[in-house]
């Protein structure tokens, strides 16, 4: 494999898209940096991470950002259900450890993402190391404009998520990337996905209850939340954090639900010292 090759990862036979940070890692690499699985949210796919990923390839860490079934440039289709999604990235995690020969993986989830790494390593806690959740919370209820959208393929439903995902400095044009506009980038990134695809990955949140799950995790947590996100509001990860064995929690301060592009450098700063 040459430097300009990409990662290649399969998956019950299926290709699953997944960005490293412009570092195409193997064994030799993942022995020294260890390796991180990052699972986006609802309706979006591994590019929500591009403003860490790459800070993670040159800080000392193996960067893999994938695309759930039916997301971004993963095949198949959009799974059903949280416990669906965390049996696959089970082995998907399985496939990572035996392509690069390593004993264990830290997991990064963010919104639904965070559901499906919870899933997983309290199901199967043997090799994860260490877990990261961004806007997270023991129940993910849906509004039913949102769902409605979803379920008929409406731009509304971009842009209700867009507008209710990020907090008020975004929706006054401020962007730590300058020349970006931060709404109008995440509704695009929305649009991009197949019909049925938010729809489904909405129905599967709405239908989520945690139960005992945080208290079935073993590995240390680390739980991010943004004080403006209106979606996953820092109180309602409470129930989650109360059970896990091991957390701690880190306020991101006007930070919303997007907050890995509304202050990257924050959320950069969290990972660093979660995934140490």
């Amino acid at each position: 494999m040459t430097a300009t090759e990409a990662f290649s990862l399969d998956v019950r036979g299926q290709a699953v898209g997944v960005a490293a940070g412009g570092v195409v890692p193997d064994a030799a690499s993942a022995a020294e940096a260890p390796v991180v699985l990052l699972v986006h949210g609802a309706g979006m796919n591994r590019t929500v991470w591009q403003l860490q990923t790459r800070w993670l390839a040159h800080h000392g860490y193996t960067p893999l950002a994938i695309d759930l079934p039916g997301h971004g440039n993963s095949d198949g289709e959009p799974l059903g259900s949280v416990a669906e999604m965390a049996a696959w990235l089970t082995e998907a995690i399985a496939a990572v450890r035996e392509q690069l020969g390593c004993d264990e993986v830290r997991l990064v989830g963010h919104s639904m993402g965070s559901l499906v790494c919870t899933e997983a390593a309290a199901a199967h806690p043997d090799g994860i190391a260490r877990l990261v959740l961004l806007g997270t919370a023991a129940g993910m209820p849906v509004h039913p404009a949102l769902l409605g959208a979803a379920e008929n393929n409406e731009l509304l439903a971009p842009e209700l998520m867009t507008a209710w995902g990020h907090g008020n400095r975004a929706h006054v044009a401020t962007n730590p990337t300058p020349g970006l506009w931060m709404l109008g980038g995440s509704v695009a990134l929305l649009e991009r996905a197949d019909d049925g695809v938010i729809h489904a990955d909405l129905s599967a949140c709405a239908a989520y209850e945690a139960g005992d799950v945080a208290a079935r995790v073993q590995c240390p947590v680390t739980v991010i939340v943004g004080s403006e996100d209106k979606m996953t509001p820092p109180r309602a990860a409470g129930a989650l954090i109360a059970d896990f064995a091991d957390c701690d929690v880190v306020h991101l301060a006007g930070a919303g639900h997007m907050m890995m592009n509304e202050d990257p450098a924050a959320v950069r700063g969290a990972l660093a010292k979660a995934l140490a």
